[in-house]
């Protein structure tokens, strides 16, 4: 029986125009009403994935910026920070790179230093509390990643300056213009362990759906591993399953009707 599901957003739960389908507030009742947990597991911000689940916040668990940020009922369950001085390091490296925009990730707030304003745009869709200064390296907070934002395409063009930090950091590609490094053991598939050993719930009680490279760990920690199909090649691989339809298509919601999780009489919608 299947007690926690566990959705990556963009790409996955969410469509292109990154919207929530009107669906799956009744849809999540009806799970919460089984007892089956849902939890969303994003490279978002944390205050940004909450303010998207304002209504169901206080049931729902946020497993934020790729897993190192875990919080349930407003409370933080587990937090993973990156190494000050490696943040710093990170934040130098990306100001050397051409055509590279870099978001400093912190507990509290997202920074930025970029006044480009496509930048801001984009960033301003997946982090809510952002704030703008003059010197990265000058920022206190408590460091959870770095992102490097390329819009030539982060795979081709950042990961070839970032991969000899690999031994030591995840450096784990989470969009196409978007690349994140945090602490060595900070991902999405050892903060859903650490959950499923706290809350008593087995990996064959898991379900999980995602889409891209950060979510890779993800889905060894699920028998019921689902990639979208629109995921990348790799995540396709790595999963036990791949969804009928894609994230525009309401891929995830129509997989939970088609295992059997809702009452007969209930039918997801396009």
């Amino acid at each position: 029986m299947i007690k926690l599901i566990v959705t990556d957003m963009d790409g996955t739960l969410l469509n292109d125009e990154h919207e929530i389908h009107p669906d799956f507030w009744e849809i999540e009742e009806l799970l919460n009403n089984k007892g089956i947990m849902f939890a969303v597991a994003s490279g978002r911000q944390f205050y940004n994935l909450e303010s998207k689940f304002e209504r169901i916040k206080d049931r729902m668990m946020f497993f934020a910026e790729n897993g190192t940020h875990v919080v349930h009922k407003g409370k933080d369950l587990y937090v993973n920070p990156l190494d000050k001085t490696a943040a710093m390091d990170f934040v130098e490296k990306g100001r050397e790179l051409s055509n590279t925009h870099l978001v400093l990730c912190g507990k509290n707030s997202a920074y930025i230093e970029s006044k480009d304003d496509s930048f801001f745009n984009e960033i301003n869709k997946f982090y809510k509390k952002i704030k703008k200064v003059d010197d990265l390296t000058q920022v206190d907070d408590t460091f959870l990643k770095v992102t490097f934002c390329n819009f030539n395409g982060v795979e081709e063009n950042t990961y070839p300056h970032l991969e000899e930090y690999a031994t030591d950091y995840k450096v784990a590609i989470a969009a196409h213009v978007f690349i994140d490094i945090t602490s060595i053991t900070a991902n999405k598939g050892n903060a859903i362990s650490g959950i499923q050993e706290e809350l008593n719930i087995s990996s064959e009680e898991t379900l999980v759906f995602g889409d891209y490279l950060n979510d890779l760990e993800m889905m060894q920690n699920a028998k019921y591993s689902y990639a979208m199909k629109n995921a990348h090649p790799e995540i396709i691989k790595a999963s036990k399953y791949l969804t009928n339809f894609d994230n525009n298509e309401n891929g995830v919601l129509k997989t939970i009707e088609e295992l059997g999780l809702l009452k007969k009489e209930y039918a997801v919608k396009s």
